[in-house]
Parts: C-alpha cells; sequence; structure tokens
C-alpha cells in the first residue's frame, strides 16, 4: 500500500488539500481495493486551521516516512517558519516521489530540492516564487509540471490534476479516467495546458483595445499587422502600439501568436487535422513556425498534444 501525507500548515487553502485528496480517495471505489493510505499532517497534529476559518484534523508528522509527500498550498508566509522547513526537508528526503499544490511550491522550494528544476505555481505567484528561488526554472503558464520525483502544480482546483497524473502513472489510464468520471472533472488535462486562455490573461481596459483583440480572434486565419488591429481599434499606430502594450502587458505581435497558439492547441486536442493543415489555417505561414511558438509559450512542441490525446483520451474541458 502506498501511503501519501499531505502536510498543512495555519492558513492552508481547503480546495488545495480538498482536491487531490479526494481523487486519491476514490480510487478505492474505481480500483475496487485501498492501494492508498491518506494521511493529512501536521507539525505538531491536532486541528489546523485553514483560510477559510475552519479547522481540519491532522496527525503529528513525527518519524513517518511517506511514499508521496505533497505539502499543500495556502497562505506562505505561517509555512516558512524554520520548523516548518526543518520538516519539510525531513519528509522529503525519505519519499519517492514529492509534490507541491499552488503556493505549497515555496515550501518545497525551501527544502532546495526545486532548484534547477521546472516548476510552477498559481499564476499570481509565478513571479514572486521566481524572484525569491532564481535557481528555479520557473513556468506560470502550466496546470503541473513533473520533473524527475518532484512534481508541483498551479493552483487551487489544478491539484486535481496533478492527483490523476499520478494516479495513472501509479494505477494505470484505465483506473485514473474512472476516478475523473467519479469526481465529475475532465480526464485529464496536460499539464502543458495553459492554466488561463489567451484572451482571459489579457483584460485591456478600453473598448478599442478588446475590439482589436476580438478583431484578431476572427481573422487569425489572415495577416495581421498592427496596422490592420490599429485600424480596426480606430486608433492611430503610435496611439494602438502605446495602449495595447499599457493595457496587456504585451505587444500586438505576442498577443497575436498567442491567440495563435491557443486556437491550435484546441485543433489539436479535439480533432485529427493534420499538423501542417492546422498552422495554415490559424496563420502561421509553417508548422515549423507554429512549432517554434508553441515551445516558447507551452514549453513543448505541438506533436506532445496530439501525443497525449492519442494516449489517454483527453480533449479540451
Amino acid at each position: 500500500m502506498r501511503r501519501i501525507g499531505f502536510f498543512v500548515c495555519p492558513g492552508h487553502d481547503a480546495l488545495d488539500l480538498a482536491g487531490p485528496l479526494s481523487a486519491f480517495n476514490q480510487v478505492a471505489t474505481a480500483a475496487g481495493h485501498t492501494p492508498y493510505d491518506l494521511r493529512v499532517i501536521s507539525k505538531s497534529g491536532g486541528p489546523v486551521v485553514g483560510n477559510t476559518g475552519l479547522p481540519i484534523e491532522t496527525r503529528p508528522v513525527g518519524n513517518r516516512r511517506f511514499d508521496t509527500v505533497v505539502f499543500v498550498g495556502g497562505d506562505i508566509e505561517p509555512m516558512q517558519t524554520a520548523e516548518n522547513i526543518a520538516i519539510a526537508k525531513q519528509l522529503a528526503s525519505k519519499a519517492s516521489r514529492v509534490a507541491s499544490v499552488c503556493t505549497g511550491a515555496f515550501l518545497l522550494a525551501e527544502t532546495g530540492l526545486l532548484d534547477g528544476l521546472r516548476a510552477t505555481t498559481h499564476w499570481s505567484y509565478t513571479a514572486q516564487l521566481q524572484l525569491r528561488f532564481p535557481t528555479i526554472k520557473v513556468e506560470g503558464d502550466s496546470i503541473y509540471i513533473a520533473d524527475g520525483r518532484i512534481w508541483t502544480s498551479a493552483g487551487i482546483a489544478s491539484g486535481i490534476d496533478l492527483a490523476l497524473a499520478m494516479i495513472e502513472r501509479d494505477m494505470g489510464a484505465e483506473i485514473a479516467r474512472d476516478v475523473s468520471r467519479l469526481l465529475v472533472v475532465p480526464y485529464r488535462r496536460p499539464g502543458g495546458q495553459s492554466q488561463f486562455s489567451a484572451m482571459s490573461q489579457m483584460e485591456p481596459e478600453s473598448d478599442r483595445i478588446r475590439i482589436a483583440l476580438n478583431f484578431a480572434r476572427e481573422h487569425l486565419a489572415e495577416p495581421l499587422p498592427v496596422e490592420r488591429l490599429a485600424d480596426a481599434a480606430r486608433l492611430s499606430l503610435r496611439q494602438f502600439g502605446r495602449a495595447f502594450r499599457r493595457e496587456t502587458g504585451e505587444t500586438p505581435a505576442k498577443a497575436v501568436e498567442r491567440l495563435r497558439v491557443e486556437a491550435a492547441c484546441l485543433r489539436l486536442q479535439n480533432g485529427s487535422e493534420p499538423i501542417e493543415q492546422i498552422a495554415l489555417a490559424i496563420g502561421f505561414t509553417d508548422p515549423e513556425r507554429m512549432r517554434r511558438a508553441f515551445v516558447k509559450i507551452y514549453g513543448h512542441p505541438p506533436q506532445s498534444i496530439r501525443r497525449e490525446r492519442r494516449l489517454t483520451g483527453n480533449t479540451v474541458p
């Protein structure tokens, strides 16, 4: 039986714990037997109050050894006491697999195990994680990342995606798929899938910039030079360039590239068109240009998305 410990600190987020814990718990129903021994643990045991004000009962860490340790996210400051860091190092040194959910990455980073590795956390904390731990290769556009025995996931519900990926690794795709059905969640979002869509990432204040973005999305197959977008927004080229960067944080060319990659990703996951055909249909002049854009934004080429879909039957939720 595999023993999994979920380490919580005061101020932990309820869903960061409940999501993956529920996924692992449902394996017993899907498999017809109990392959996991699940423990919620803390420094001293007893009730630990989360950031909702509700306590959860925990067991003390003691000298327990776990096959998998999951550092649960929540308020960052209470995690980073000297005692919690020492416990995290102790737990991680004995486990064959170590993971974090959301801001639990900050405690995991304190152990030094993330140094030189790829990792993610909730998109709103990626810049802070990178600043505090510059040796980590922080990827803010991934739902979860497995780098060797170290796993990290983005915020809140992505802990379920992390757990399903681990269940698949442990028990096989069929069991993981059955668990996703029991949880009524998609099976399963690829780890490299963006935490949010390109359109939701860019939230311009003015109607004119929103009009330009909508125009771009509706005309992805066509050339979209900045002059055409400025014309759609009814702004001069100079006004448009300044306003677009100010309101979205990106250049128009980078924004169009993101929209095209997102559109290509959807078609790769939901259809069987050849990659060359998709590249032309959404405005990339050739598959190589699309491949470079995918690697830059997602960290992997478009072929990996098609491969993931074939292996697991994933579709975009």
